[in-house]
């Protein structure tokens, strides 16, 4: 299951410590640019190795590790957890994230005003109105 002397693909392991759901997930990150070894943007067949530095940035989230153990198998929560050392900065706290607007069931459909206050809320433009391009 480890081999800590080796190297292993970089989706792989991604894949295999949790980081993302499927290897296909996590594949299609790097070749997203949204996996960094050491700095660097990589392909997902770029060799992972003990000591290197991985940034995924994944569900709107970045995780910054360091991995201390290199696996190619899929494994355990628990186990995966020890495979890496986790630097990642904290996920905003759920307060700080702003309500979407809620309607009451059985409201019926927002009218105009009321769409465009919760565009207001949610910090989206309404769009162009008349006369502004």
């Amino acid at each position: 299951m480890a081999d800590d002397a080796g190297t292993v693909r970089v989706d792989v392991w991604i894949w295999s410590v949790r980081l993302t759901k499927t290897r296909s997930m996590a594949a299609s990150a790097c070749r997203a640019g949204h996996v960094r070894v050491n700095g660097e943007r990589v392909k997902p067949a770029h060799p992972l190795r003990q000591g290197d530095q991985v940034r995924v940035r994944h569900a709107g989230r970045e995780r910054v590790v360091v991995v201390s153990r290199v696996i190619r198998k899929r494994v355990g929560a628990p186990v995966a957890v020890e495979c890496y050392a986790d630097h990642s900065p904290p996920p905003p706290p759920r307060e700080a994230v702003a309500p979407a607007g809620r309607r009451d069931r059985g409201a019926g459909r927002p009218t105009k005003r009321d769409r465009r206050e919760m565009e207001r809320l949610r910090g989206l433009d309404g769009g162009s109105r008349r006369g502004t391009p």
